[in-house]
């Protein structure tokens, strides 16, 4: 397949999000519309309204209770994608876009396929609000917050050191970002040993930023120092059978 513009991409949400409907939103763990409009829109780095309103151009060639654009012709850029895609069932059609949605794709979809079978709970919509929704909405807000707005980025969520952004400055030590995602406007939230462990020794450079309400209106809270905040981390220890596989060699 063709390397597709962002408008391609969007347009192939909408297109999904149309033909299948509330089931669509279940195969891929929404809740609801307005969640599967955050998140894949921000996980695209898409304005959400953006994926409804393709979603609304579809709607009058399928049989669903939204009437969408129905007062004009479908564009033509559109119509092109959908006469391209229009006939795939909706595991074909969810593969698709996990590939065009996913930035890191092929290791997304194998950590998916690992935790359901290690029946955890995984899916679509969880994997993009606990990662690429939550980072894009920091990275397009995180200048907004005075404590940060003088500081550079850089992406640190492949290096494993217990935050995912270093912000940095040159007459400043850096600061380490932790991002966490919740669909909810409110939840619960879990450090690693390591990012816990990091938190400590950076102390009051180390900030923990939530972004909540993917299924409404997502906004932020955010953390400095977070284990001397007026959070509560407790302790959890989990004793787990750990299965290895010996061969001879």
């Amino acid at each position: 397949m063709k390397k597709l513009s962002l408008r391609e991409k969007s347009i192939l949400a909408g297109l999904f999000l149309s033909k299948f409907d509330e089931r669509g939103l279940r195969y891929l763990g929404f809740d609801n519309f307005t969640e599967a409009f955050n998140v894949i829109g921000l996980a695209l780095k898409v304005k959400p309204a953006s994926v409804k309103n393709y979603r609304d151009e579809f709607d009058p060639v399928f049989p669903n209770k939204r009437q969408g654009w129905h007062k004009r012709e479908m564009r033509e850029y559109c119509r092109d994608i959908y006469l391209s895609f229009k006939d795939l069932d909706i595991k074909s059609f969810s593969k698709l876009l996990k590939e065009i949605v996913y930035e890191n794709h092929e290791l997304d979809v194998l950590m998916e396929q690992v935790a359901k079978k290690e029946d955890k709970e995984s899916s679509f919509a969880k994997r993009l609000i606990t990662g690429q929704a939550a980072e894009y909405y920091f990275k397009e807000n995180y200048k907004k917050i005075n404590v940060f707005k003088n500081y550079q980025i850089e992406d640190t969520t492949s290096h494993g050191c217990g935050f995912d952004f270093k912000l940095y400055s040159n007459n400043k030590d850096f600061l380490g970002v932790e991002v966490k995602g919740l669909n909810n406007s409110s939840g619960n939230i879990a450090l690693t040993n390591k990012e816990y462990s990091v938190a400590q020794l950076l102390r009051e450079r180390y900030f923990l930023f939530v972004v909540k309400n993917f299924k409404e209106v997502p906004f932020h809270d955010y953390f400095q120092n977070p284990l001397h905040s007026k959070l509560k981390f407790n302790r959890i220890e989990t004793r787990i059978t750990q299965i290895s596989w010996n061969a001879p060699v």
